[in-house]
């Protein structure tokens, strides 16, 4: 009787980064720790994980991240303290992260790029497929973006990678598949990647976002993989070598994503992203709103 392969359960989040375009929140501050309404970008991300069935989630940190570590850990004085005051909604809330998922962490040591980033989960993650989740953008839990693109991998085998469709004049800020249909409307093969290519030079506008589902064989690529655009091991770069060959490690596909999506990366999106969340929060929609049509009509 052939078995069934294991379902994936292990998620890496790559979380090194120095945060530079946040500066200078994020001297003494992980990027990853900065609020998005009342919770940290970062906590939205391993919820999404958690909600695709990824219980197990590796997150690759480096200097000055342990604030990354204590909140997912208890805080056994704060506990007390909100336990005696009989604030049981708070005290929800500061043990709904460290109960959320089993933790693990690792440094990068170097800032090498995400390939090298993701190449650090290898003793962890072993020669089972593994899902990547990057902290910059967060995808809206009414839109599973994660669970379809393990379901894919499951059922297709390979690598499968999250694809958007952008303006040409923004593909130069992604990494740009070619693609090929397939008999699922949301689903391509992907053929050929390229990691920001000028507009002229890009096969589509199928732009990746951050989510990736990774067959193990990524990592012994990675390891031959010479550093690309940056000077940094670029993901991409072994991703287009799997695409090129399927015998290393399966097909490579792509799940076109077009629910909502809510980029932190930068200054701008972040501050979007915040009022998008709050208008859409039921606790402070209704005033919020109210305050935000206000203040265009009147100040703006």
């Amino acid at each position: 009787m052939t078995q069934s392969p294991p379902r994936i359960s292990k998620a890496v989040i790559p979380a090194a980064g120095l945060g530079t375009r946040f500066l200078p929140a994020t001297k003494a501050t992980p990027k990853e720790m900065l609020p998005v309404v009342d919770k940290p970008a970062i906590q939205y991300v391993v919820e999404e994980a958690v909600a695709a069935g990824l219980s197990d989630v590796l997150m690759i940190t480096g200097r000055n991240k342990r604030p990354l570590e204590d909140h997912f850990d208890r805080n056994y004085e704060l506990e007390e303290a909100l336990a005696r005051k009989g604030d049981e909604k708070r005290l929800s809330k500061v043990q709904e992260s460290s109960d959320l998922a089993t933790m693990h962490y690792v440094r990068q040591g170097a800032p090498r790029g995400l390939g090298h980033a993701v190449l650090c989960a290898a003793p962890h993650v072993g020669d089972q497929p593994f899902a990547v989740l990057l902290g910059d953008d967060l995808i809206d839990p009414r839109d599973p973006l994660l669970s379809r693109m393990v379901d894919v991998q499951e059922r297709e085998g390979g690598s499968v990678i999250a694809l958007m469709e952008v303006e040409p004049s923004q593909i130069h800020l992604y990494g740009c598949a070619a693609v090929e249909g397939t008999a699922d409307s949301d689903v391509v093969k992907v053929t050929d990647l390229v990691e920001k290519p000028d507009v002229d030079e890009a096969p589509s506008n199928y732009a990746i976002i951050g989510r990736y589902v990774l067959d193990p064989a990524i990592f012994g690529i990675l390891r031959e993989t010479e550093p690309g655009r940056g000077n940094e091991i670029q993901l991409t770069d072994a991703l287009q070598k799997l695409s090129q060959d399927e015998k290393i490690g399966g097909p490579v596909h792509g799940v076109v994503f077009k629910g909502r999506r809510y980029d932190t990366g930068d200054r701008g999106d972040y501050l979007r992203a915040i009022v998008r969340l709050a208008c859409e929060r039921e606790d402070l929609g209704p005033d919020f709103r109210t305050w935000l049509r206000k203040y265009v009509s009147e100040e703006m």
